[in-house]
C-alpha cells in the first residue's frame, strides 16, 4: 500500500473515491454552532474538549491532556471510524485548531490512513467541495482497539531536566508575543520555559494558510535543529494542541515527528517551575 502524505490538497477531495471507508472529521475547536450551519458534506464534528482531550486539573497534564487508550478507542467508535477508515481531518484555523491534533492522536496508536485537509474548511470550501447543515450519522462500527500511545512523548519532568542543555531542542510554537510575555489571553501567566526556542507553528504557512512545500519546511527544521539528534527534540505549545502543527509540518518534510509535550505551558506556568517573564 502506497503511504499516504500526512496533508490533502483541497482539489485532490473531489478525487476521493466516497466509499464507506472514507470517514471525513472536522475538529475546528470551538466551532460546533458553524458546523451545525455549514460543515464538508458527510463531516462528523469532533469536539477538541470532549473527544481529543481528557480534562481535570489543568496543573496535572495541562488544558488539553490526552484521553486515556480507552477513552480514544470510545471516540473512535463514535466516530465510526475502523482502522481501515482512510480519515480525512480538518479545521478552520489552516489544521492548527485541533485537526493536527487528531492526526497526531490517529498516528500515535498506528493508523496509517489519516491526512489534513491543506489550508482547512476555507480551503476546500473554495476548492469546490459541497458543503451542508444536514445532521450527519456515523457508521456503525465494532470498538477500535486503542492499547497506547505509540509516538514518542515528553512530560514536565523531563522538559524540566533538559530545556536548558545543548543536547536538547525545546520548541514552544506559540506566537512571537505569547513566547515573549507580552501577552497571554489563556493562560494565568506570561512567559515562558526557560531554554525553549520559538518557532511559531504559523511560520510552517504561506500567506494563503497553506503549509509550505515539504522541500522548504524540511530545509527550515534541518537548519534549525541542526545541532540536536532528532530524539532529543521536544515541541510544545499552550495546551498540546496546535504543538501538532509543527509534528505535522516535520512528518510532512519527511523527517522524524519529534516528542510531544502535551502539558506545554498551561501545565508548566501552574507548577512553581522556572519561568521566562517580560522584562
Amino acid at each position: 500500500m502506497k503511504t499516504l502524505l500526512p496533508i490533502i490538497k483541497p482539489e485532490e477531495l473531489t478525487w476521493l473515491n466516497q466509499d464507506d471507508e472514507i470517514v471525513i472529521i472536522d475538529a475546528s475547536a470551538g466551532s460546533k454552532a458553524r458546523y451545525d450551519e455549514q460543515h464538508l458534506a458527510g463531516a462528523l464534528f469532533a469536539d477538541v474538549n470532549e473527544d481529543l482531550a481528557n480534562i481535570g486539573d489543568f496543573a496535572i497534564g495541562g488544558r488539553h491532556p490526552l484521553p486515556t487508550p480507552e477513552q480514544f478507542s470510545s471516540v473512535l467508535k463514535k466516530l465510526g471510524i475502523t482502522a481501515h477508515s482512510h480519515v480525512i481531518v480538518y479545521d478552520d484555523k489552516n489544521g492548527g485548531n485541533a485537526a493536527a491534533r487528531l492526526w497526531w492522536m490517529l498516528k500515535a496508536i498506528g493508523h496509517e490512513k489519516v491526512q489534513v485537509i491543506d489550508g482547512g474548511f476555507q480551503a476546500a470550501v473554495k476548492a469546490g467541495f459541497p458543503t451542508t447543515d444536514k445532521v450527519e450519522i456515523p457508521k456503525s462500527v465494532a470498538p477500535y482497539a486503542v492499547k497506547t500511545w505509540s509516538l514518542p512523548l515528553s512530560d514536565i519532568n523531563e522538559v524540566e531536566k533538559v530545556a536548558k542543555t545543548d543536547d536538547y531542542m525545546v520548541i514552544d510554537v506559540r506566537d512571537a508575543n505569547r513566547f515573549a510575555g507580552l501577552t497571554e489571553t489563556i493562560d494565568l501567566i506570561a512567559g515562558h520555559i526557560p531554554g525553549a526556542a520559538n518557532i511559531p507553528y504559523t511560520e510552517n504557512l504561506d500567506a494563503s494558510g497553506a503549509f509550505l512545500s515539504p522541500e522548504i519546511l524540511k530545509e527550515k527544521y534541518e537548519e534549525a535543529l541542526a545541532h540536536v539528534k532528532p530524539e532529543n527534540v521536544i515541541v510544545h505549545c499552550g495546551s498540546g494542541i496546535t504543538a501538532c502543527h509543527t509534528l505535522l509540518a516535520m512528518d510532512y518534510a519527511g523527517l522524524r515527528i519529534p516528542k510531544l509535550y502535551v502539558g506545554s505551558w498551561s501545565e508548566w506556568s501552574r507548577n512553581n517551575k522556572e519561568m521566562i517573564l517580560a522584562g
